[in-house]
């Protein structure tokens, strides 16, 4: 399809011919390498932000991906509606990649612990959802890369990337081993309301109860999702959560470490 053959607003149901082209064509790689490179520059060019300015902006990211994802679920559900598909469940906030609205608002008005555990989050489970995402950018299989549906996707994940380096960078949030906790403290409550629904409706969100596109750990409860055994897939889970927080957070550590150490001999 040329580019410019359909318009930026055009729902996913009404652009004829697309299947899913520019997910496995060369767009997917010029977001990828985009993304990356911008958010490092950028994570790079504010990293002597002043920490009360860090603050505010995250207060102001958390406000505006909310606004977005409202703007994004409205126009999505009004042509849902409209051509008789009813509303979809699966647009409610409750993937992982939507605790990226919650943990910002956490550490941009939160204080404490409330603040650590959103950023925290950001820097260790929300950069794992945000790269994943970046590489596997899902909205490219339902919308042409020059559409609104597709951009939502790409910019979402590009936030969630960026503010990753950023807090990290700008040394704004130092990691320790408090840190694992905390990020998983702020992943645990968002996916409260998640068991309840799964455990209702099994939707599966948040991949609770197929794992669905996680290297080896798919394969690994493929059994017992089959057989319907969804309480065991999610404890699975919420190890895999907590195992992929942990190393993240061990791995900041130990470039630290290294970092002060090479700092030491300079100094020798």
């Amino acid at each position: 399809m040329n580019l410019f053959s359909y318009g930026f607003f055009d729902y996913k149901y009404n652009i004829e011919g697309y299947h899913g082209e520019d997910y496995n064509g060369p767009y997917r790689i010029v977001y990828l390498v985009s993304c990356l490179v911008i958010a490092l520059l950028l994570a790079i060019l504010l990293r002597k932000m002043k920490k009360e300015n860090i603050k505010k902006t995250l207060k102001y990211i958390g406000i505006g991906m909310v606004a977005l994802y409202i703007i994004k679920t409205t126009w999505e559900s009004y042509w849902d509606i409209k051509t008789g598909r009813g509303f979809n469940f699966y647009l409610l906030p409750f993937d992982t990649c939507s605790i990226l609205m919650w943990a910002s608002l956490a550490a941009g008005f939160g204080k404490g612990k409330i603040s650590e555990s959103g950023e925290c989050w950001l820097i260790t489970l929300g950069f794992t959802g945000g790269l994943a995402n970046a590489i596997f950018i899902q909205g490219l299989k339902y919308y042409p890369f020059w559409t609104f549906g597709a951009f939502y996707s790409m910019f979402w994940h590009f936030v969630m990337v960026f503010l990753s380096w950023w807090l990290v960078i700008s040394k704004y949030t130092k990691l320790n081993f408090k840190s694992i906790l905390y990020a998983f403290a702020c992943h645990f409550v968002f996916s409260t309301p998640v068991f309840i629904i799964n455990g209702i409706k099994h939707y599966d969100f948040m991949l609770y109860e197929t794992a669905g596109g996680i290297p080896l750990i798919e394969d690994l409860v493929k059994p017992l999702a089959n057989n319907h055994q969804y309480a065991l897939v999610t404890i699975i889970m919420v190890f895999v959560y907590l195992a992929i927080d942990a190393v993240l957070v061990l791995l900041y550590m130990g470039v630290q470490k290294l970092l002060s150490l090479k700092k030491g001999e300079e100094k020798c």
